[in-house]
Order: C-alpha cells, then structure tokens, then sequence
C-alpha cells in the first residue's frame, strides 16, 4: 500500500482540496472523480452508507481517481475495521473530544504491535492476494484523522494533537459552532479563533490541520488561516447549487 496523498500532505504546506460525499450515490462519485479533486471523504457518520455501497464506492474510484478516504460514524473499532478494510487509504473519526477517545481511534486503525486492528483478506489487500505487503506498510501508510468539534476537545486540544498516529486534525465547523453556543454563525469570530487555534496546535506538534468550507469566503479565510485538508463543500451542495443555476436561467 502506497499512499501519496498522505506523503504529499506531510511534505507539503500547499493545501489539498476534496470535497465530501454525503449523497450515498455511485453515479455522483463517477460524475465527480475526473474533476480534479485530490480525495473525497466518504460519510458514512451523517450518510445512509452501508458495507457494501461503501466498498462499491471505493472500488469506483480505483487507482488512479481521488484518494478514498471515510468519515465512519463513531470511535468504533468495527467501523473503522470496515472502512480500511474496503480499501479507504484513511479514516476520519468524528466527535474525537478527549486523548483517550484520540487514542483509541489510532489503535483501530493500526495493525498491531501498534494497534488492535485485525487482519483479513479484504478489498484492501487485494482479497488476501497482497495480503503481506499490506500488512507491513499499512500501519505507516494510513492517514488517521480526527475531528475537533466540540468545547471539551479545545480544552484537550495539545494533548490531542501531540498523541502519535494522529495525522490529521479535522475542524467541524458546524458542531463546532453548536458546542460553543452559536448555533449556525459559523462565521463568528469565536469559531475563527477556536480554528485558528487548531491550526496553531498542528503547527507545533506536525499534524495536518483540515476544515470544510462553503463558500469562496469560507475558503479564503481557511486557507489564510493555514488548513492544508480542505473539503470544498460537498456532492449535494453541488447538485443543490447546480439545480437553482438552471432553474435561474
């Protein structure tokens, strides 16, 4: 397993666009993948994603399209067990607010000595045929991600981005906004700094700081506050948006 998305991400400090895939939809991944996207975060948290559309997804994507990567739905072993297994180069853990939950999504995610993951001959290692190369590079290769979207997790934020195995440090802005008690300003100048703080915490420990934006404004203000990882809205928002466009003719 080879991961160039996560060696690009670790190497480079220009950021990295994708967008979400929150439709559950085949035909949208298709659509979507020669666009220029360098990954798409399959949700399976907010999404109603089963195994096997899950793996149906990946497998669309192939080599040679955007890197898969998963949002799962919890701190859980099974659903993070089955989105590498189908062939995910990384996991987003949603809802991550203390170091152990921090921990335990690392331990999930990797073989061991280093983790609790268990082996099979899966999608990922070619239905066992790569099984042990898969095994000995998976554990290095694998992007682990984890969101930074609540009050607790600020108040544990440097143990949190120092923990190793952790890549990636993913702002959701929309929880993020609930748990500070702004309901949907996420443009207010508390969640601006809650992110900016996220950005520096990444900074001094070497994690990749990533959010999802909206909008253009959204967008220039995450890349001028240093997020690497950016979501360029979503499949959805795209169909919504394209829709009104043509209905505006």
């Amino acid at each position: 397993m080879k991961n160039a998305l996560k060696s690009r991400l670790l190497s480079s400090r220009e950021p990295s666009f994708g967008t979400w895939i929150s439709s559950s939809s085949l035909v949208a991944v298709d659509a979507l993948k020669g666009l220029g996207f360098e990954w798409f975060m399959i949700d399976t948290e907010h999404a109603p994603v089963n195994p096997e559309t899950l793996a149906a997804m990946v497998a669309v994507l192939g080599e040679g399209g955007p890197t898969p990567l998963v949002r799962v739905g919890n701190v859980d072993q099974y659903l993070i067990k089955q989105a590498l297994d189908a062939g995910s180069q990384g996991v987003l853990v949603p809802l991550v607010s203390t170091e152990a939950q921090a921990k335990a999504s690392v331990a999930f995610a990797k073989y061991p000595p280093d983790g609790v993951r268990g082996g099979a001959a899966a999608a990922a290692s070619r239905y066992g045929v790569e099984l042990a190369s898969y095994l000995r590079s998976a554990n290095a290769e694998t992007l682990v991600g984890v969101q930074i979207e609540t009050k607790e997790a600020l108040d544990n934020l440097e143990a949190i981005a120092s923990l190793k195995g952790v890549d990636l440090l993913f702002v959701g802005p929309t929880d993020l906004t609930l748990s500070l008690g702004l309901l949907d300003d996420r443009k207010n100048p508390k969640v601006r700094e809650a992110m900016r703080r996220v950005v520096e915490a990444c900074e001094r420990h070497g994690k990749i700081p990533g959010t999802l934006v909206i909008d253009a404004e959204e967008k220039r203000v995450a890349v001028e506050l240093g997020f690497r990882f950016i979501s360029l809205a979503s499949d959805v928002r795209f169909l919504i948006a394209g829709a009104k466009s043509y209905r505006n003719f």
